[in-house]
């Protein structure tokens, strides 16, 4: 007999499902599944550090120093300007439509760290340059860690060719170690959201407030990502690229489809070089070299719900970010947008350096874990549209003719 096999996400909804009746109906005996959550939560606290490090590492080791010139230059603006345009998207919706203003989530008790966020701007920019890097890593200094892991990636690439190729294969290797670990951690995902569920819910006197509230959030993210992918991206392609946005829409339709269903940018790459080189018409000089760096390190929709994510938890902790903090929100999102990976839920794992960087619990993503699979899938599909408007715009600087 062919044994059945239940997705991931399915076995997600069905978890969410059984915590909340868990935790309405058996309110008492929460305590019973709440350490599944725990343990679910300090295994993505296990591989934040180790997995920026080695995927940010090793993207910057196999762009190559030959790379890193006009064409790495255009791809870079690129990938951090529109970004950055996802992200500020994000932060004027969350503080328009305050999803999390107001709502009575049992969450407005003390925030531990929360003054670290007090430093000025600039103070936080002299800050991420570490004194000590084992200090750094040992107290989860998400800035100063992602700032080394760059500079690292780089001075790699300027070594002589035996030492380059050791390290470089050592730290792809070490990224795909944790790859496979971070993995076996996500297949646990639908216990530990059981356990997260249940454990809210039966703290949660208001449940239709709690609802509510998740809808707002939603739809702040989802009209966010509506207005980067049906406006902002439109534009650049129409504008820069100079090509017909449905055009290019029709030809990239299989990897957008793609991403969609499957929440992963990697496992979507293939599809995606195919169809911006053949349908398209990019020569495979640019595919060979955005595309799979855009996999990597552009993830404007990855961006964006973890900048809305961020507000909306302060908000829901009754906490008003001032503009500072915001702007440190901003760039914490912009760096843990590029150290995510291209996987399913890898947002929700990088969500956790922007929340360890204003000072709020990593217990909090129990707020939005509930709702992360439907909103990654959007999410990955506007990473992936993302991704082949930078291809097209760094080719159209190149003097290049599309099909579209």
């Amino acid at each position: 007999m062919k044994r059945i096999r239940i997705k991931l996400h399915w076995q997600i909804l069905i978890a969410l499902i059984l915590g909340v009746f868990f935790g309405l109906y058996l309110k008492d005996h929460a305590y019973w599944v709440e350490w599944i959550g725990e343990v679910f939560l300090r295994g993505l606290k296990m591989i934040i550090i180790p997995i920026i490090l080695t995927s940010i590492i090793s993207a910057i080791t196999n762009i190559g120093s030959g790379n890193i010139g006009r064409l790495g230059l255009k791809t870079i603006i690129y990938y951090i300007s529109t970004s950055i345009l996802a992200i500020l998207t994000g932060l004027i919706l969350v503080n328009l439509i305050r999803p999390g203003a107001g709502a009575d989530l049992g969450l407005t008790g003390d925030v531990e760290g929360f003054a670290l966020v007090e430093k000025s701007l600039g103070q936080t920019f002299i800050e991420m340059i570490p004194v000590n890097i084992f200090k750094a890593l040992v107290e989860g200094k998400m800035l100063s860690i992602i700032l080394f892991a760059f500079l690292f990636g780089f001075v790699i690439t300027q070594l002589n060719n035996k030492h380059k190729e050791t390290l470089t294969n050592f730290f792809n290797a070490s990224f795909e170690a944790m790859m496979k670990l971070t993995m076996i951690i996500i297949k646990l995902a639908p216990l530990g959201i059981f356990g997260i569920i249940a454990g809210v819910v039966a703290q949660t006197e208001n449940l239709s407030e709690l609802a509510l509230r998740m809808g707002e959030y939603m739809l702040t993210v989802l009209i966010g990502l509506s207005i980067h992918c049906f406006i902002t991206l439109p534009l650049i392609q129409l504008l820069l690229a100079k090509v017909n946005p449905l055009k290019h829409f029709q030809a990239v339709s299989t990897p957008l489809l793609t991403a969609f269903s499957t929440s992963s940018t990697m496992a979507t790459l293939p599809l995606t070089l195919d169809a911006v080189e053949h349908n398209d018409g990019v020569s495979r000089k640019i595919t060979g070299f955005t595309l799979p760096l855009g996999a990597t390190v552009n993830m404007d929709g990855t961006a964006l719900y973890e900048c809305v994510a961020a507000v909306f938890i302060a908000q829901a902790y009754g906490l008003d970010l001032s503009l500072m903090q915001q702007a440190l929100v901003v760039i914490t999102a912009l760096l843990a947008s590029i150290g995510a990976a291209g996987v399913p839920m890898a947002g929700m794992v990088m969500i956790t350096i922007i929340l360890s960087a204003i000072g709020l619990p990593l217990e909090a993503i129990g707020l939005i874990i509930s709702v992360d699979r439907i909103l990654d899938m959007f999410r990955t599909a506007t990473n992936v549209w993302s991704d082949t408007t930078g291809a097209l715009v760094v080719a159209r600087t190149e003097g290049e003719v599309f099909k579209v």
